[in-house]
């Protein structure tokens, strides 16, 4: 029964996101980007954890105590921008980001491998071209505290320099997953089924 549901969730995902359908690295090398995946995934998971509890706070505290607790605010929404930061490379790695799908599924698998790369080489160039001035735009927060939490503000900002490695390390990953199934032999450019 599980083989049954794992195939027929495949399948649900194929006809809902073509791009899934592209073989992805198996082996050790599988492996450690699943776990890099979870780790990220974990993280981002956290920080949404701890948004609803700051948020939360801020309710009771509200509601029931004779002042407003004001850190709330600002803590939920660096939270908010680091939530967003560490997912962003699992989202793409997942295809799970916004996008306009005209044509994916006429595509042939190589079609789609070779669509795959092609993105996930212009995210990555995007990516390692910006890469750069997210850290100068990170440094101009040495200088600077948040108003409330008195945290200094290259922490936060450093949450831009985290997004763009993990899109140039992701892109470059999925770079690579396309131009390998692009070169697979026919038989094993599907993917396995169990």
């Amino acid at each position: 029964m599980d083989s049954h549901y794992k195939t027929a969730e495949q399948e649900a995902l194929e006809q809902l996101d073509p791009l899934s359908s592209v073989p992805t690295f198996q082996g050790v090398v599988g492996r450690l980007i699943g776990w890099v995946d979870t780790l990220f995934t974990t993280l981002a998971v956290l920080a949404l954890v701890a948004i609803a509890g700051t948020v939360m706070l801020q309710i009771a505290a509200r509601l029931f105590l004779p002042f407003s607790v004001s850190w709330t605010e600002e803590l939920s929404r660096y939270l908010f921008i680091y939530m967003v930061a560490l997912s962003v490379g699992v989202v793409l790695r997942q295809h799970r980001h916004v996008s306009v799908e005209l044509f994916h599924h006429i595509l042939g698998p190589r079609s789609r491998a070779a669509y795959q790369a092609l993105i996930c080489l212009l995210i990555a160039g995007f990516a390692a071209v910006v890469l750069p001035y997210a850290w100068q735009y990170a440094q101009n927060g040495t200088w600077q505290t948040s108003p409330t939490l008195r945290v200094p503000m290259l922490y936060i900002f450093f949450s831009t320099v985290v997004m763009f490695a993990l899109l140039l390390v992701y892109g470059a990953i999925g770079f690579l997953e396309g131009l390998a199934a692009i070169f697979r032999s026919p038989e094993r450019t599907e993917p396995e089924k169990p």
